[in-house]
């Protein structure tokens, strides 16, 4: 038998936290619900959770500031919950690390394909695979397995998802990659219209790595295409992007 992944519910409402760890264990998460902020922070901070379901509306606080203090210490996937029709709350929090988001009410179906989904994306890291993962290209060296990234020798911190979007940019490095691409094989899921999310990640990755020596544009946005990875080394010196791999 198959062991329940453990799921982290971080929500006030005690009628929902019943439903949800009801229903999502008929689906295989084994669920824990922490209706106190605080303890809710611990809980994520203590590395026994697989992913966590974070809902914007907190007593005393909001969902965006627990989603700051977990991302501070830990990029534990997290999906939050956020007010229907508010593109606001889905956009600050995608800005402040969330992988994913759904809006209230939802489906409980929806939820458990969004979960699967983003837990798909966090453990394809292929552990002990033969496929080389560490990726250089420039002064940029990128580790999926460890989900770390450097530049200019300078550790730069991004979440997850960011990592991945990172990745599969690098990869066709010099090449255009389609929003559309970017949200089937990174975010699990088709590009419906007005879907945002890719665009909020890759502003959040492009920040990041203006911090890099020499503050030069990585990150292309090819208006009506997507987006590409661009080498500042290579361009100023009019070679190709030029991509080396190690185990």
């Amino acid at each position: 038998m198959t062991a329940a992944i453990p799921l982290l519910l971080i929500d006030d409402d005690l009628e929902l936290c019943e439903l949800l760890t009801d229903y999502l264990g008929t689906a295989g998460f084994k669920v824990e619900a922490a209706r106190d902020v605080e303890h809710g922070v611990r809980l994520a901070l203590g590395g026994t959770f697989s992913l966590a379901v974070l809902d914007v509306m907190l007593p005393g606080t909001d969902g965006f500031d627990v989603l700051r203090r977990i991302r501070s210490a830990s990029g534990l996937p997290v999906l939050m919950l956020t007010a229907r029709g508010d593109d606001v709350d889905r956009i600050v929090g995608l800005e402040n690390g969330a992988d994913d988001y759904l809006p209230k009410p939802f489906n409980p179906r929806e939820l458990v394909a969004r979960l699967r989904a983003v837990l798909r994306r966090t453990s394809e890291q292929r552990p002990g695979s033969s496929e080389p993962r560490v990726l250089t290209i420039g002064d940029l060296v990128l580790d999926p397995s460890g989900e770390t990234v450097e530049c200019g020798g300078r550790r730069i911190a991004l979440t997850e998802t960011e990592v991945d979007l990172l990745e599969l940019l690098v990869r066709f490095a010099g090449q255009p990659v389609s929003r559309e691409q970017l949200s089937r094989i990174v975010l699990g899921r088709e590009l419906f219209p007005d879907d945002r999310s890719v665009d909020v990640h890759i502003s959040n990755v492009r920040r990041k790595l203006s911090t890099c020596p020499g503050g030069a544009e990585r990150i292309r946005t090819l208006r009506g295409t997507g987006y590409m990875y661009v080498d500042p080394a290579a361009q100023s010196s009019g070679g190709e992007p030029s991509v080396s791999v190690s185990p």
